[in-house]
């Protein structure tokens, strides 16, 4: 009889024996191992908590205890337990699973999670609450040794040890670190520690001291004796030093053990860390064998372990990144690229491999990757930090703080720009363009292809840039066949590709190639030509073409991959306002939303960045243009001169006042009507 697919509710594991236990873990096991095999996801992780997970919902009161699952790419047999094991096949598709917890999903879910480090300081944030409301329920976090190379971690952990709220924290440790001989004794200490005789003696010796004069100085005494002791065998020191009461390393895998610790820990009170080790793949040969390459997966063939073959295509930006970096890490000695733990996912382990005493690896630390990033620069290093969009979003005060404020040439590449696909809202990197445009001295670009990749790469380590920049490229492969070499580049202009009359499309990074297929569509559909142009940098703007273009058009309509505040469009927006212009502006963006998980494919056509979408659009823009400017050029209304630059007496001044200090532009202009928005 199937346990698992009799299980209404997790309260029922309670009159479960651990025979029973045992077997629901290997069906749970079996769902994973089959849905992940069809429709792909993360894997090796998941195989390692599958009875972890069980000893879980197995103790605590899920879901009126809180379960805080850190990462969450660990959390599949989490949502097997919990009544999803039917769906697990949507798992990461359009409609279908998050891969991560979600608390619109379920109400075992208590809190999001894409992004590493964060369990702790959130289950502190539901202790806090639980306790304002006067309710008595348990809260768990689940971390990972991966996890708590992040500094949120131990801000976290000092606030909970100081204010000693009631909260468990299960440290998973799939690093393989701990040996037999510490994993045994361990377990044996842990046994004593959590029984309820040994807490219930420590208890009255606690209260017998309370008896004597120097009841300060005697518990003192007591209490080191007993943190020596465990120091002795365990290697939970910073623990107990942050105030946090440390219980382990125990085999994560061995669901007794888990159950009889877990429950004794339940009963106690005060902040506590269990520390169980788990074996990454456990149950799948492959998997345990190659942890990292079935860390995420491809869907594959269970018997042999071989990813089911995908459609022949270029190679992704990420390898050409990795690729074009090497090369000129042999020419320029000064070259330094750093990782926040993502050495193979960044594309940078070859650069690591060959040239090691200019690799850092800083784990999962954006904010210390941000900050040692221009402290290398100010060494006087190149350092090219290559980082994921939506995961520098967590250095942006070091961005601006550290690198903007002193202007120092750092390289920041950020993969995985625009739409992810099935990771969902916390992967995808829509906002990037909008937060670095905030950055004072930063260059903002996109490159079209993997080709103007490698030559803004080239620039900006090899020539003088001026300035911090920010290089974004997508996940996927490139457009177009990549050539040796690197091409020379206009650094800072823009690239017309395409000249029409009466619409112009500036377009950013992987929208320039959905701007050329509409521009095909719109002419085989109408017989009009649109001029597309190759916006490849965000910041500062090519006020000359630009102008140009406003002064020869009705109609500029702007495409990226960015959320729409903020944006590119809205600086182009803004800047036409300023000059009056009178034709009509058109944004394509991205609204004011998470966007949740689905193909690369079904989102664009879905937000309207298709090049079907795009082409509808010029059309439906096209039946309304028309706008007069008078004799004086776009650039003339902003003040600007012929190249695009303010005279001097024209640029904004900074006015002083008895109350502050503020800039104040010396040629404001009217308010315009021109039309924008997302449409």
């Amino acid at each position: 009889m199937s346990l698992l697919k009799n299980l209404k509710a997790t309260s029922e594991l309670k009159s479960f024996t651990d025979e029973q236990l045992i077997q629901l873990a290997d069906e749970v096991r079996e769902v994973l191992l089959t849905s992940v095999a069809e429709v792909g996801g993360h894997f090796a992780s998941n195989l390692g908590v599958v009875e972890l997970a069980v000893a879980i919902h197995a103790v605590f009161d899920t879901p009126t205890d809180k379960l805080i699952w850190d990462v969450s790419h660990q959390c599949y047999p989490h949502k097997i337990l919990t009544g999803r094991a039917d769906r697990m096949t949507t798992i990461r598709k359009r409609h279908g699973l998050s891969g991560f917890t979600r608390r619109e999903e379920s109400e075992y879910d208590a809190f999001i999670a894409g992004h590493a480090s964060t369990s702790i300081s959130a289950a502190m944030g539901y202790a806090c609450a639980r306790d304002s409301r006067g309710e008595d329920h348990k809260v768990v976090a689940v971390t990972g040794d991966g996890a708590m190379t992040g500094g949120l971690c131990y801000e976290g952990m000092n606030h909970l040890g100081g204010a000693k709220k009631d909260v468990l924290i299960i440290l998973n440790d799939n690093s393989w670190a701990i040996s037999k001989t510490v994993g045994a004794l361990s377990k044996y200490l842990t046994g004593i520690m959590t029984d309820e005789r040994y807490n219930k003696i420590r208890s009255e010796v606690w209260q017998l001291t309370g008896k004597f004069k120097r009841r300060e100085q005697i518990r003192e005494t007591v209490r080191r004796l007993e943190k020596s002791f465990k120091t002795l065998v365990q290697p939970g020191a910073l623990f107990e030093n942050l105030g946090l009461r440390y219980f382990g390393p125990i085999d994560g895998n061995d669901i007794p053990l888990l159950r009889k610790t877990l429950s004794e820990l339940r009963e106690m009170t005060g902040p506590r860390v269990l520390h169980v080790f788990t074996k990454k793949g456990k149950g799948y040969k492959l998997a345990e064998e190659d942890a990292l390459k079935f860390y995420s997966v491809q869907p594959f063939d269970l018997k042999t372990g071989k990813m089911h073959a995908q459609p022949k295509s270029l190679p992704a930006y990420t390898k050409v990144f990795g690729d074009a970096i090497v090369e000129l890490g042999e020419k320029n000695k000064s070259l330094n690229v750093i990782t926040a733990a993502m050495p193979t996912g960044s594309g940078v382990l070859p650069f690591g491999e060959k040239f090691p005493e200019r690799y850092h690896d800083v784990g999962i630390a954006e904010e210390h990757g941000v900050c040692f990033t221009a402290g290398l620069a100010a060494g006087g290093v190149r350092p090219l930090f290559a980082v994921y969009s939506s995961f520098l979003q967590r250095g942006y005060d070091q961005v601006m703080h550290d690198i903007a404020l002193q202007n120092l040439p750092a390289i920041l590449c950020l993969d995985r720009a625009g739409i992810v696909g099935a990771d969902g809202p916390t992967h995808h990197g829509v906002f990037d363009l909008s937060f670095m445009q905030t950055a004072p001295n930063f260059t903002v670009a996109a490159p079209k292809d993997g080709n103007e990749l490698r030559s803004m790469l080239r620039y900006a380590i090899e020539e003088d840039i001026g300035g911090p920049i920010s290089i974004r490229y997508p996940r996927g492969p490139v457009p177009n066949e990549v050539k040796a070499g690197f091409a020379p580049i206009e650094w800072g202009k823009w690239e017309s590709l395409r000249e029409g009359s009466e619409l112009c499309i500036l377009a950013v990074g992987t929208m320039v190639i959905n701007a050329l297929e509409a521009a095909d569509k719109v002419l085989a559909e109408t017989g009009k030509s649109i001029t597309v142009i190759n916006a490849r940098f965000v910041k500062p703007i090519d006020m000359e073409m630009l102008g140009q273009l406003a002064d020869s058009h009705s109609t500029i309509m702007t495409i990226e991959e960015n959320a729409l505040i903020g944006g590119f469009g809205s600086t182009i927006s803004r800047l036409m306002h300023e000059a009056n212009y009178t034709g009509k502006v058109v944004n394509c963006a991205i609204a004011d939303e998470f966007i949740w998980h689905g193909t690369v494919a079904e989102l664009w056509k879905e937000l309207g960045l298709d090049s079907e979408s795009i082409a509808q659009k010029i059309i439906l823009s096209m039946k309304s243009s028309g706008h007069t400017n008078g004799k004086r050029s776009f650039l003339g209304r902003l003040g600007f001169g012929r190249q695009g630059q303010r005279p001097q007496n024209q640029r904004p001044q900074i006015q002083k006042t008895a109350e502050n200090e503020s800039l104040v532009s010396t040629n404001a202009s009217p308010s315009s009507s021109s039309a924008n928005g997302t449409d």
